[in-house]
Formats: C-alpha cells, structure tokens, sequence
C-alpha cells in the first residue's frame, strides 16, 4: 500500500501538472520511481557555510593537558565566534577535559587531526536544559554536545570526543541490561527504573514540560550530541566512543549532514544516531559499532509523540558501515509521531552480534503510521538472528489502545551471506504488517523458517535462498 502524494508532491515531481494532479489517489506515487524522491533528498539537503575565521580554544584559556577543566574556554571562544558573526572554534592537538559544549548559530566546532575533547565525569557539570530523553521532552542534563533553536551549526574534524563512560561512569545509571560486557550495576545500586517510570507517566497525564525536572539524583544519562530544533546542521568526519547513552540525537531538526563520522561504543543504549522527528537528513559514509542499533528513526514516544505529532521523513542513508548492533538501519520504537520515506542504499552490515539489518520496532502503546522505506543495494554478511524484522510485540507488544501501522516496505538487491532466518513479521490481531516486497535478493546460510504472522502483501520478486530460486517463504 502506498500513500496517496500530496498535490505539491505531485506537481514536483511530474513538473506540470493538470494531467498528473488528476489521477486517482495512490496511482501517481505507485508510477513514480521512488527513489527520484531520494535524489531530490540528497539535492536539498545542504551542509552550512561559515566565515573564514578562527577561534583558538587555547587563546581562550583551554589546556590540553587533560587535567584542567577547560568549559569555561570553550565557552568563551564560541561566544567570541557568535558575536562576531560566525566562523570556526578550533580545537588543536591535545587532551581537553570539558564538561556540557553549548554550540551557537553561525559556529563550526572543529577537531584538529589529534584532538581529543574528553568530557567530565562529574554531573555537575552538565547543567539542566530542555532536552528530550527515551522520546520525551523534560527538563534533564545537559546532552555533552548541545544546541537549542540554532542554525548554521557544525560539528567536524578528524578529531575525537570521547564520553568516558564505563562501568564506573555514567553506564550503571542503566540497571539491569542483558549486555555482553559489564556495565557496573550491581543489585542496590541506584539506577534509573524509578525516574523512568515517572517520566513515562508525566507525560501521560501531561503534565508541563518545565516541570518535569530530573537531573540529580535521577539517573537519567545525558545523550552525547543532540542538536534541538536546530536548521543547518553538519557533523562530519569526527570519531565518537564511549558514550553514556544514543550518541548523535538529532531532534525536530531540518536539513542534517552527518558524513563520515565514526561511532563506537557497546554500553547500554549506546545507539549510533537516532534521528527524532527530523526532516531531510543525509547520512553518508559513517562507520557504527555500538551496543544498540546503529542508526534508529524516531518521533517521539507515546502521548508526548501525539502531542507533538512530528513525524521522521525524508532520510536517504547511503555507504556507511554497521558493524555491532541490534540493528542495521531501525525504525522505532520511540515512533508514535510517524515516519515516512527514509531511503538506505550501498550500506555494509556485518557481525554475529548484529542482530539485524533492517528493524521496524513498534507496538499497541506507541501507535503511529510508518510507510515508504526503501532499501536497496545492501551487502550484509552476517546477522545473528534475522536479515529483516517487523516486531509490533515490542515491549508492551498489543497492551494499548493506538493501532501500530506499518506500510509499503520495498527491498532491492540485499545480499545476505549468513543470515539465519530471511525475515521475521509479527504484526497484531486488527493491525497487520502491509505490502513487504523483496525483489532481486539473495539469502545464505539460512537455518531456521521465517516467521510471517498477522502479514499482509508479502512478495517476493526473483529471491533465492541458499541457492535456491523461491517464490514463497517457509514459515513456522
């Protein structure tokens, strides 16, 4: 099932339109080649330009010694570069310790080649700003790289930012995590079931935003770099590791660039970008190995997702890299504010402990309408449990009252050298998974039947598994 295009969309993309702004609804955008749409994504979408002056951090006081507490300095270089219109904030060779980095409109923040910013391990550094948390607005710790309604913003370099986040920091606020490597929660210890749970409920009784106040004693982790209502946002070349939690958080963005970064870290909820209700985004040639999905598509959670009603849309992946991770490319949970178009092309993902290439996450609590995602062209050599999973039993599962609505999924030449099972579609009772196609694909190493329940329209167009040439999948 396709979406009908709106007329504007129609006019767009036909160019003149009496003929094509007649026919009937659905038909205009099941002739059209999608993927026209994501060569016009990636024609929009546009990185930010900056005035070609530098502020050196060390002028301003910072020491890369990797002792001195160097927020203030970078504080003050950034508003320097504000106030004088823009350029870029260097951050040279060195180990600088820092706590929350503030960006501004019209600011490049760049990491020379051996630069490092290692961010604080003390809370106290980050102070409370309006941020979003598991798809819900309140009002937290500081993200360690933030911006609010900024524009022209950028985050490049070669450099590093590195979270110190380990078993003795930041990752034990998680709790019980059914990780591979030791997160340092111990039974007794504090964590963060308790304020999640209240978090989660404020929203649904909606109570204000500002007074839905964490921050200390809380443990509710900080995200590493989230951009917030922000226009114009590049982040390139730059190399993340050990976050406290998801590492590039874009939310209710438009137009973002995040090219040739590389993510890695396997704590808790170390997800390697979640973009949150965001609009036109590139992500191209990133490298993630994280311990959780390498890049998840959301729109808020539950009420507070309704409330802002903001759907994901227009997101064209293309040429990265996904090494460990519960999933390749993943649409959800955070999802009751809908998402729509996202393209993933030329992308590599291979690793046991990924579990899968491609993940829709969703369920009856969250609700929300997900259609128009397509892939092609991916090379996947191992995943531990599935090549594609459509999960509408996520957590609460069918405990809800909001219909999970999953739509037009379209699967081109992927490649699978061992994949354990071709795919995995539950959907609900009244709310079915609609119109999957795979077309031209291969699936190796295949040992165990798929599961296709509460699936509707699925097709399978010149597929072959384990070598062999099939029409219909075997299922449990």
């Amino acid at each position: 099932m396709i979406a009908t295009p709106s007329r504007r969309e129609i006019l767009h993309y036909a160019g003149a339109g009496t003929a094509a702004a007649m026919l009937p609804a659905g038909a205009f955008a099941a002739a059209t080649d999608p993927w026209r749409r994501a060569r016009d994504i990636a024609a929009r979408v546009r990185p930010p330009t900056f005035r070609s002056r530098t502020f050196d951090i060390v002028r301003h006081g910072a020491r890369g010694d990797g002792r001195t507490l160097c927020t203030a300095a970078i504080a003050s270089a950034i508003d320097a570069c504000a106030k004088a219109g823009g350029g870029r904030v260097l951050v040279p060779a060195g180990r600088f310790l820092t706590g929350a980095v503030h960006l501004r409109s019209n600011v490049e923040l760049h990491l020379a080649d051996d630069a490092t910013l290692a961010f604080s391990t003390d809370p106290a550094d980050y102070p409370m700003v309006f941020t979003r948390w598991e798809g819900i607005e309140l009002i937290n710790y500081s993200p360690f790289v933030y911006a609010h309604g900024q524009s022209n913003i950028a985050l490049t370099g070669r450099g590093t930012l590195d979270g110190q986040a380990d078993a003795q920091n930041w990752w034990s606020w998680k709790g019980k995590w059914g990780g591979t490597i030791d997160h340092g929660w111990r039974e007794g210890m504090p964590d963060q079931r308790k304020a999640r749970a209240i978090l989660f409920q404020m929203a649904e009784n909606g109570v204000p935003v500002e007074k839905r106040r964490f921050g200390d004693g809380h443990y509710l982790r900080p995200a590493f770099v989230q951009p917030y209502a922000c226009e114009n946002v590049l982040i390139e070349g730059v190399r993340l590791i050990n976050s406290p939690f998801w590492n590039i958080h874009p939310v209710l963005c438009r137009n973002i660039v995040l090219r040739g970064v590389r993510v890695e870290g396997h704590g808790p909820n170390n997800d390697g970008c979640d973009p949150e209700s965001v609009d036109h985004m590139l992500i191209e040639g990133c490298t993630f190995d994280t311990g959780d999905d390498c890049i998840a598509v959301n729109s808020g959670r539950n009420a507070d997702g309704r409330r802002l009603a903001t759907p994901s849309q227009n997101i064209l992946i293309r040429n990265c890299h996904m090494k460990e991770g519960h999933g390749g490319v993943v649409v959800g949970s955070q999802i009751s504010g809908a998402a729509r178009w996202v393209f993933a092309e030329k992308c590599r993902m291979d690793s046991p402990d990924l579990w899968y290439a491609i993940r829709f996450k969703n369920n009856a609590l969250r609700g929300g309408l997900l259609e128009n995602f397509h892939y092609r062209d991916l090379d996947v050599g191992e995943v531990g449990r599935a090549a594609i999973a459509c999960d509408f039993n996520y957590e609460e599962g069918a405990d809800g009252p909001f219909k999970p609505q999953l739509r037009n999924i379209v699967v081109e030449r992927l490649r699978a050298r061992k994949a354990v099972r071709v795919i995995d579609s539950q959907g609900l009772p009244g709310a079915p998974v609609e119109g999957i196609t795979l077309r031209d694909c291969a699936f190796d190493g295949v040992t165990e039947k798929s599961i296709v329940r509460h699936t509707s329209g699925l097709r399978l167009e010149r597929v072959r598994i384990n070598g062999r040439a099939v029409d219909r999948l075997e299922t449990v």
